[in-house]
């Protein structure tokens, strides 16, 4: 049985999930789920019916993405793109948290949007808030070095971070680039890595 991974094309969440599956080298198997109308056995596989879910070819099935990357740097350890120390394998959950807690709420702002055409609710304003609260913590960091946790090679934490800011991107905007030029810098550097390129979202509309 070969791995299999559901995925939507456009979803943050599955694309980190892909990135990580070429930078190891995983043979695996593509499957699009639509997402306004999720089919009954993709529901039997994940109840939760969320993209990604991860099947591996022994048949274990693990959803949720930063529990499918906990699974696949456990079974699939070479090359490593969390860290083995204690600390720093805290700091690169952290990392990865604020990211994915990053896209939720563009994820969330941009269906507001859908719902709420032509006026700007409560709801929508605390979202932006939060997004505004976050987005200069990762350009604070990447003012002292290269990647989120350090000078010297990318980690699950950038890929993350990448992921959200670029469904920034596609849902919402990209004015971020103009105010935080490190950020910028650092997302345009990491398009240039191979498996980065081959995941870019299609602009084309649709639901996460």
């Amino acid at each position: 049985m070969t791995c299999k991974l559901y995925y939507h094309p456009q979803s943050n969440f599955a694309r980190k999930i892909r990135i990580l599956l070429m930078e190891k080298k995983i043979d695996y198997e593509l499957e699009a789920i639509e997402l306004s109308a999720k089919p009954e056995y993709f529901l039997k596989i994940s109840p939760i019916g969320k993209v990604p879910v991860f099947v591996d070819e022994d048949g274990t099935v693990i959803w949720d993405s930063s529990l499918i990357a906990e699974y696949l740097e456990e079974k699939y350890p070479h090359p490593h793109l969390c860290p083995q120390t204690f600390q720093e394998k805290i700091a690169c959950r952290k990392w990865e948290e604020m990211a994915d807690t990053l896209g939720d709420h563009v994820i969330d702002l941009w269906i507001q949007g859908l719902f709420n055409q032509g006026k700007v609710t409560r709801y929508q304003s605390l979202l932006q808030e939060k997004i505004s609260r976050i987005i200069p913590v990762f350009e604070e960091q990447l003012k002292q070095t290269k990647y989120l946790l350090g000078n010297e090679t990318w980690s699950m934490a950038d890929i993350a971070a990448l992921c959200s800011f670029a469904y920034h991107d596609l849902r919402l905007n990209e004015d971020w680039k103009n105010k935080y030029p490190h950020l910028k810098n650092w997302f345009n550097d990491l398009h240039n890595i191979e498996s980065v390129k081959l995941t870019v979202p299609p602009k084309k509309a649709g639901i996460k």
